[in-house]
């Protein structure tokens, strides 16, 4: 059993057996400190010795919603730094820490690029030194850049130009939104990525990786008063920079359905559908939630017993609100056997999302949906890493720590009518975006 555990196995028995003791659990993310530097450099520290572990993460306020001229920057810095610094070069930073044992990577987002390495208190002061070495020092020269973007454009191949599922997220979401950058990959289209220039990638990171545009979050068992006087000798000295800039779009009504079919060559079809949905922080984010848990969320489940059990006509079925920075989208989909018609598998799954808007879920269904998100909401108590990203997370996106308490309440309070409510207000036909994913013949042409 991993460290921590134990208090993560109580929780979710608590919240399991008895709702009103859940809601009293003592929330760890409360005891956490912010400490903002004259510059706008934010650090998270909450201090958590259950666990040996100690969580450094690095939370850059970037992604690709950001980028307006050049898309996929933002994911090919998350390869650039770990190219080396003026003091730090090559791989020698990843060899340091991997030696000590510490565990590291990074992910970017349409909002974030995230940087992170779990460790241990010894050796968090070495974790420090060398990003912030990175932050003011990194590389960004011709030869570091080509290096790098063959390996993003190898990286783009694999998973989204070679790949089924890859293929249909990107379609559905240029075809969601047409004005708003979330249209674009994360990735990044393959000729910007082919094209773009060091000097640009410099004046990218000089725009957005700046102390007012990071987040420090730092979780676990550590001396807190150390870290938070390190990164202020190493960072607190750097100016200030202008704001960063943001794309100022915002994606006009959808006035109808859209489509699109895309063919690639995959034995099994895809089908992707998506609605407009609201920002984080809305009030009917919670009923959405429930929504996504009723259609998807395991064998009884209303798209996969009905889809995959039932009609044995799809061999996955899945939905969801998925909650964007400054917008949203509920989304469905299917994994179509093959020889089964797609047609056939889209009419059975826009069916299950008509029947609730037209009637509210029975009183089993929301609250097995609930459960099912109040156990995962208490799983985030179960490691620092967990508990390092909920609170930048939640910084980034809220400018607070959005308490437990709050989040099962907002949970807890939905009702089957706020289930339908939201499926009639969001799920509708003229609203939504629908992509088939294909097979192509064995020489590209579609069939």
């Amino acid at each position: 059993m991993q460290p921590g555990a134990p208090l993560l196995a109580l929780a979710l028995g608590l919240a399991l057996a008895a709702p009103r003791v859940a809601a009293a659990l003592e929330d760890p993310a409360a005891r956490t400190r912010l400490t903002e530097l004259e510059n706008g450099l934010r650090i998270l520290t909450l201090v958590d010795r259950t666990t040996p572990v100690v969580s450094f993460q690095s939370w850059v306020h970037v992604g690709s919603g950001d980028e307006a001229r050049w898309t996929g920057l933002a994911h090919l810095f998350e390869h650039m730094m770990f190219r080396g610094t003026e003091n730090v070069p090559g791989d020698l930073r990843d060899r340091l820490l991997k030696e000590r044992g510490a565990q590291g990577n990074a992910f970017t987002s349409s909002d974030v690029t995230v940087y992170f390495e779990n460790t241990t208190a010894e050796h968090l002061a070495l974790v420090i030194d060398l990003e912030t070495d990175r932050l003011r020092h990194l590389v960004i020269s011709p030869e570091v850049l080509d290096t790098e973007r063959q390996v993003v454009l190898e990286e783009r191949r694999m998973r989204s130009e070679d790949n089924a599922q890859g293929r249909l997220i990107e379609s559905l979401l240029a075809l969601s939104f047409l004005a708003h950058p979330y249209r674009t990959p994360t990735i990044g289209w393959q000729s910007d990525v082919e094209k773009v220039d060091a000097e640009t990638c410099r004046e990218f990171f000089r725009s957005y990786y700046v102390p007012n545009n990071i987040v420090i979050s730092i979780s676990g068992d550590f001396d807190e008063e150390a870290a938070i006087a390190r990164l202020r000798e190493r960072l607190g000295r750097v100016p200030r920079a202008p704001d960063p800039p943001r794309n100022p779009t915002v994606e006009p009504p959808q006035r109808g359905e859209r489509r699109a079919v895309v063919h690639v060559p995959v034995r099994a079809p895809l089908i992707g559908v998506a609605w407009h949905a609201p920002a984080p922080g809305h009030p009917d984010g919670y009923a959405l939630d429930a929504l996504g848990e009723i259609l998807s969320a395991g064998r009884t489940s209303r798209l996969q017993r009905s889809l995959v059990y039932e009609a044995q006509e799809a061999i996955s079925a899945y939905g969801g609100y998925w909650e964007l920075e400054r917008a949203g989208l509920f989304y469905a989909g299917a994994g179509v056997r093959p020889g089964v018609d797609p047609g056939r598998v889209e009419r059975g799954l826009l069916a299950e999302v008509e029947a609730l808007r037209a009637a509210p879920p029975s009183a089993g269904e929301l609250e097995k949906a609930k459960r099912g998100l109040e156990v995962s909401l208490i799983g985030s108590l179960g490691t620092a890493h967990a508990l390092g990203s909920r609170n930048a997370d939640d910084t980034l996106t809220f400018g607070r720590i959005r308490s437990l308490d709050e989040r099962l309440s907002g949970i807890r309070a939905v009702t089957a009518a706020d289930v339908q409510r939201v499926a009639q207000g969001y799920l509708r036909p003229d609203g939504r975006s629908v992509v088939h994913v294909l097979p192509a013949q064995a020489d590209g042409a579609a069939p």
